[in-house]
C-alpha cells in the first residue's frame, strides 16, 4: 500500500512503559490535537472521540470467535500488535499460500526487539542458511506502508535464505511490532535514518561482516530505500525495488491548494485520519484466492491514513523524484506491469534516469501490485528466482 492510492480513492515480547495500557487507557477512536514529535505523551487539551473502533472491525473468516475478538482490539500501541500477532501464529502456518506451504525447510530464523536512539522498541528478525549452506551476503529488507516483516515477507525472507544469504527484516516505528503510533508517520527522513541506524549494527555482525550487502525495498519501502541510498550513497552492494513507490503519479496527485490544506491540517492534528479509502485488496492481488489471504495480516495498518503520515510521504516522494539522476548504486527494478497502485512507468522514468551503471528493470506482464504475494505460484516463483540470480551474479 502506498500514498498514491489514498489520493486514488479520493479523486512473547519486551514490555513497554509507552504501551502499558494502565499508563494509555484503550481508547476509542480518537482525533488527539497532540504534539506532532511524540504523539504518545498524552497533552492537556481536549479531544474528539467517535466510536469505538473496535465495532467497525470486520469478522475474520476461518478463525474462531476468540481469535476475533484478540483481532478487534485497538492496535494503535505495539503491546497490543505484539499480543495479536503471538495469538495468530500458529493459524498463520496453516495458511494455503505458495509463500508459507513451499517455503524451503532447515532456514533457522530469531527475532528481538532493541531500542534506537530516538528509545523507541525496534522490532528485528533474522532468517540464516540452514548449516552447511556457504553464506554469500546480507539482504536487509524495507517494508511497505501499514505492513509488518511477519507475514508475507516470512516466506519471501525463507526462500532467500535457502540459497545462501542471510535476511534481516526490521518493521518501521509506528508499524508491525515495533513501537509507535500504528500508521504515524513523524518524519520521513527519520524513518531512513532509523533504517541506517538499525542496519550498521546488523553489518557488523560475524556472521555478515565483510560480506556483500543489498538492501530489498517493497512499495513505500522501496522510497525509504532510495532515501537511505540519497543518506548513505556507498553503504550497499545494490539495491532491490520492487513496485517502489517513487512519484506519485499527476493525474492523483492532490492539486496544489489542497496539497496547502493538508499540510496546514497535518500541523493543527497530525494524527487525525483522512477519510476512509477504497478498499485496494482488488488492486494489489491478482490471484482472488491469496487476495482473501492478506485479511489474516492482522496487524497490517489498514485504516485511514493520518493527515501528517500523508503530507510526509508526499513530500517524500516529490524529493525522491528530482534526485533520481543521484541514485548510483547497482540496481534491481521489479514491477508489475498491470500494477495500478503504484505506476509501472514511475519505474520505468527512475530506470532511465538513475546514474547507476548496473542498471536491470524487470516488468511483469498482468502483474499487480503485489508481485511477491498475490500473483499465481510460477510468477512469485519467477519473481523470487529472478530476485536471487541477481544477487548471486553481484556475489
Amino acid at each position: 500500500m502506498d500514498l498514491s492510492s489514498t489520493f486514488r480513492s479520493q479523486s512473547t515480547f519486551l514490555p513497554s512503559k509507552h504501551n502499558s495500557p494502565s499508563l494509555y487507557p484503550r481508547p476509542i477512536l480518537s482525533i488527539p490535537f497532540v504534539s506532532p514529535k511524540n504523539p504518545l505523551q498524552p497533552l492537556r487539551t481536549r479531544r474528539l472521540t467517535v466510536a469505538a473502533a473496535a465495532a467497525t472491525k470486520k469478522t475474520i473468516e476461518g478463525v474462531s470467535e476468540e481469535l476475533n475478538s484478540i483481532a478487534s482490539q485497538n492496535l494503535d500501541y505495539a503491546a497490543a500488535r505484539r499480543r495479536v500477532r503471538f495469538a495468530f501464529a500458529p493459524f498463520h502456518q496453516q495458511l494455503d499460500h505458495f509463500l508459507f506451504k513451499m517455503a524451503p525447510a532447515g532456514v533457522r530464523t530469531e527475532e528481538w526487539i532493541e531500542r534506537n536512539s530516538k528509545g523507541l522498541e525496534i522490532f528485528f528478525r533474522r532468517w540464516m542458511p540452514e548449516p552447511g549452506v556457504k553464506i554469500k551476503g546480507t539482504v536487509c529488507f524495507c517494508h511497505g506502508y501499514g505492513d509488518t516483516c511477519t507475514f508475507f515477507f516470512e516466506g519471501i525472507a525463507r526462500f532467500i535464505a535457502a540459497s545462501g544469504y542471510v535476511v534481516y527484516a526490521i518493521d518501521h516505528p509506528g508499524f508491525g511490532l515495533s513501537e509507535g503510533l500504528h500508521g504515524y508517520i513523524y518524519s520521513f527522513d527519520e524513518l531512513a535514518d532509523n533504517v541506517i541506524e538499525q542496519y550498521a549494527k546488523i553489518k557488523e555482525r560475524p556472521e555478515v561482516k565483510g560480506l556483500p550487502c543489498f538492501i530489498l525495498g517493497q512499495s513505500m519501502g522501496g522510497a525509504v530505500t532510495l532515501k537511505v541510498h540519497f543518506k548513505d550513497p556507498h553503504g550497499w552492494d545494490g539495491m532491490i525495488l520492487v513496485a517502489p513507490m517513487c512519484k506519485i503519479a499527476d493525474e492523483v496527485k492532490p492539486p496544489e491548494p489542497v496539497a496547502k490544506i493538508l499540510t496546514f491540517l497535518a500541523k493543527v492534528m497530525p494524527t487525525a485520519k483522512l477519510v476512509p479509502q477504497k478498499d485496494l485488496s482488488e488492486l494489489m492481488f491478482r490471484d482472488p484466492r491469496k487476495k482473501k489471504m492478506a485479511v489474516y495480516n492482522v496487524i497490517c495498518y489498514d485504516d485511514r491514513t493520518r493527515l501528517r503520515t500523508a503530507v510526509e510521504l508526499l513530500n517524500a516522494t516529490e524529493e525522491i523524484e528530482k534526485q533520481v539522476e543521484k541514485v548510483s548504486s547497482p540496481l534491481l527494478i521489479l514491477h508489475g506491469a498491470a500494477d495500478k497502485v503504484t505506476d509501472p512507468a514511475v519505474s520505468r522514468f527512475l530506470y532511465e534516469n538513475a546514474s547507476s551503471k548496473d542498471k536491470t528493470l524487470k516488468l511483469y506482464e498482468e502483474g499487480y501490485h503485489c508481485i511477491l504475494e498475490g500473483e499465481p505460484d510460477d510468477r512469485i516463483l519467477t519473481v523470487l528466482n529472478d530476485i536471487i540470480s541477481w544477487l548471486d551474479a553481484r556475489c
